[in-house]
């Protein structure tokens, strides 16, 4: 004896429950960049650049010994 019984679901998939607020055919909306390596003058980055770079010899220094 089986109980057959119809009933259709429909799921929204909006998105709605994670915050989005937009069409999901269009992009999300450009956030605020609070620091931007495109907006240091060259100068800045090389430094930037450096400092990374020391960074990482230092790390590489660090396992070889």
């Amino acid at each position: 004896m089986t109980m057959a019984h119809a009933h259709s679901h429909s799921h929204d998939h909006s998105h709605a429950h994670h915050g989005h607020h937009h069409d999901p055919a269009t992009p999300h909306p450009a956030q605020v960049a609070h620091w931007s390596i495109l907006r240091m003058t060259v100068p800045a980055r090389l430094v930037v650049a450096v400092g990374v770079s020391l960074s990482l010899w230092g790390i590489v220094w660090l396992a070889m010994r």
